[in-house]
């Protein structure tokens, strides 16, 4: 927390996106795109398909530099930083398309994470030699065991990943996120293609993780449901430009964001959600 500004942390957003424009040659991807996200909160970034929505993840955690605009955490300005130095810093990351190790087992992969957060090289992640002293490899595995609990995971930590369900496999990534102990959790789809056990278990480990670790949330997700149940704060999204902002109950209502995911096709989830939130009123 030492890049804090001054001031009461609570009232700081955690982190700013200001401005931000992303062009590929002619394109622009992203178009002025401004939003804040607060500390302890779940933000969810929603939209349309081809929106813009991970192009933004990218762009916040280091993968594309922006043609314009600024991307701050904790104060700092971070727009021009490599994807790993903001992981080091506290910006945890799962993908749209599972990024794990197929190959290794789930523990493997949860150390690879604590690596990225200690510095250490990947064998001395795996095998606790060089760098990884005494102290710290007890520190890892108490954070590995504590996540592996926290995840409900152990009866599978010796299994490869490629084994695994797709369910379990988003499971173990999330695992992997939290072993980099970060202050955001960046979430793209994390619910994409699960079933609806798989679902409701994934949306209890996201509102937990914010009540039992202290970790604020910032997730891309195309389930509307989950969005407007888990939310403090949703952006959304259309044609690489913010169309509307706000809490759950502002943004469903929005006449601009109705008619964006009219036009897309997208709206089925939208008009279920309006439909289920005006039978409980």
């Amino acid at each position: 927390m030492e890049n804090m500004p001054a001031g009461n942390p609570k009232t700081q957003p955690l982190l700013s996106i200001d401005g931000v424009t992303l062009a590929f040659g002619g394109v622009k991807a992203l178009s002025g795109v401004s939003f804040d996200v607060a500390p302890g909160s779940i933000t969810a970034v929603i939209g349309p398909n081809g929106a813009g929505k991970t192009s933004l993840f990218n762009t916040i955690s280091g993968f594309y530099r922006p043609t314009s605009g600024s991307v701050r955490y904790q104060g700092q300005d971070i727009t021009r930083l490599p994807a790993p130095k903001r992981a080091r810093m506290g910006l945890g990351r799962s993908f749209q398309n599972i990024a794990l190790f197929r190959g290794m087992t789930v523990l493997d992969n949860i150390k690879l994470g604590r690596h990225a957060h200690l510095k250490t090289n990947v064998l001395d992640a795996l095998l606790y030699v060089g760098r990884a002293r005494r102290e710290e490899a007890e520190l890892r595995a108490d954070i590995e065991e504590r996540i592996i609990d926290f995840l409900e995971i152990d009866h599978i930590r010796h299994a490869p990943v490629s084994a695994l369900s797709y369910g379990l496999q988003k499971r173990v990534e999330m695992a992997r996120a939290l072993a980099m102990q970060p202050e955001i959790l960046m979430l793209d789809e994390p619910v994409a293609g699960m079933n609806r056990e798989e679902t409701e278990d994934m949306a209890r480990f996201i509102l937990d993780v914010r009540a039992e670790w202290g970790v604020t949330v910032l997730m891309v997700e195309h389930d509307m449901g989950m969005v407007m149940d888990l939310s403090d704060h949703v952006v959304v999204l259309n044609f690489g430009q913010v169309i509307a902002q706000g809490d759950p109950a502002t943004v469903q209502a929005d006449p601009e964001v109705i008619r964006a995911y009219l036009g897309s096709g997208d709206v089925g989830d939208l008009r279920r959600k309006l439909h289920a939130t005006a039978g409980a009123a």
